[in-house]
């Protein structure tokens, strides 16, 4: 009597096959909440800008809440064609943009590994963000005249996400020196990167502020 042989077992997966999957990319706790913060941030401010700019569509008499004075003035940056720079209210962009980054947030503070393309993808999308934020800072000073506050937050937010999510994207290149050396400095130019701007405010619009401590 013959008896067959039993049949082998499926294999288990073992650590060949996981470390043949690509690997996630698991965020530090403080670079994961301030992906969070900045992301609740840009949306807040988007979807205020949202609110106010329908209101003026709707009432041509209405005067936006951040319109504070000839130079803290919403209402002038809204109207001009610089605020709708593909056809639409920017704002819109923001609320879609934002949004992504408020659930990428969400998924980083709760330790959820995300593939490392994903974090390459949406550091070139805050770096498309900067190179517009620094174009409407440009309009802003220089051909409007006029600061929007709300917008002013989305400035704020989208510089330093844009170096918290570079850092985290460019993680695994930590063994070229250039990169770490940009890794070491990253707040100090940040920083940098800041002073320059608040001194272009300060002096396109000095005439106005030095009414003011007269």
């Amino acid at each position: 009597m013959t008896i067959a042989a039993p049949s082998p077992a499926p294999a288990a997966e073992g650590p060949a096959d996981q470390n043949a999957r690509p690997a996630g990319v698991t965020v530090r706790p403080a670079s994961a909440w301030w992906v969070l913060i900045a992301g609740v941030a840009g949306l807040t401010a988007a979807l205020t800008l949202t609110v106010e700019k329908i209101s003026m569509l709707t009432n041509p008499s209405y005067v936006p809440s951040c319109s504070i004075n000839p130079v803290l003035s919403c209402g002038s940056v809204m109207a001009t064609p610089q605020a709708s720079a593909f056809g639409f209210p920017n704002p819109l962009i923001g609320i879609v943009a934002f949004s992504v980054v408020v659930v990428t947030g969400v998924l980083a503070v709760g330790r959820t590994a995300l593939p490392r393309w994903y974090w390459l993808g949406l550091a070139a999308g805050t770096l498309l963000g900067v190179v517009f934020v620094h174009w409407l800072i440009f309009q802003s000073l220089y051909r409007i005249n006029a600061l929007c506050p709300y917008c002013m937050v989305v400035w704020t937010v989208t510089i330093p996400l844009f170096v918290v999510v570079s850092s985290i994207a460019l993680r695994p290149l930590g063994r070229f020196a250039a990169v770490r050396m940009l890794y070491r400095w990253r707040w100090s130019v940040t920083a940098l990167w800041f002073v320059a701007l608040i001194l272009l405010i300060l002096t396109q619009f000095w005439y106005y502020w030095s009414t003011l401590i007269s």
